[in-house]
């Protein structure tokens, strides 16, 4: 995997996702319809600042308890913690649910986001679900797809695995940025360049955004703003 100066990523942080998006489009030079999540996500916490981080990927089931021994449970489990506190940070859990509902049961509550936000990690993306708004870890954000009351059966299936998050192909140690918009994977060729292609967005946009502010607007107004913005590189 690729990793990156820890003051870019918290550089990245201060931006939100559908700012990273559009500075993704910049560098690529085209407009694209993947590599982000395509369905409503809800954050635990929408007043809480953006996730960025390497992925630490799992898959896990809530409808039928698991066909595995005890043992072989409490194994995976304790791998699934080593493996998702393990360097380079910051981290950002990853799991997909594969029940064909996703979300009858929640992994993410009380106690995981504590567990988790001691482990380190920077903060947890699902398509299942998560409980405990009020008692979950203070600062810890979890994108997820529901709000649901129950454990049900949840268990791990499977680490260190390639997920689908609602559209998004997430692979163990991708870039993720995600916050109350949704998430998008940053890959290793865009991630260095992101800052620059904000920055030319940011002027350009500032163009246009500052003659709307003028009281004589009209559509000439805009005409020569929209031309003035794309002479800006």
């Amino acid at each position: 995997m690729t990793t990156f100066d820890p003051a870019l990523l918290e550089q990245l942080r201060q931006f939100d996702t559908p700012t990273i998006c559009n500075g993704l489009e910049e560098v690529a030079g085209r407009r694209t319809a993947s590599g982000f999540t395509t369905e409503p996500l809800v954050a635990a916490d929408p007043a809480l600042p953006s996730i960025v981080g390497y992925a630490r990927t799992a898959t896990i089931r809530a409808v039928a308890p698991s066909a595995q021994p005890a043992e072989a449970q409490r194994d995976l489990r304790l791998a699934y913690y080593e493996y998702v506190a393990s360097a380079p940070g910051p981290t950002v859990a990853v799991i997909q649910d594969l029940d064909p509902r996703p979300g009858i049961g929640a992994f993410w509550g009380e106690v995981q986001s504590n567990v988790h936000k001691a482990l380190g990690l920077a903060g947890a993306l699902t398509d299942g679900s998560f409980r405990d708004l009020e008692a979950l870890a203070p600062g810890f954000q979890i994108l997820g797809g529901k709000i649901g009351p129950s454990h049900a059966h949840v268990h791990l299936e499977a680490i260190d695995v390639d997920v689908n998050i609602f559209g998004m192909t997430v692979r163990p140690g991708d870039l993720i940025h995600g916050d109350h918009h949704g998430a998008v994977v940053i890959s290793a060729e865009a991630a260095p360049r992101l800052l620059e292609a904000i920055d030319t967005l940011t002027r350009r946009e500032a163009v246009i955004l500052e003659a709307c502010k003028q009281p004589d607007f009209t559509f000439e107004t805009l005409r020569q703003a929209l031309a003035d913005s794309a002479e800006i590189h």
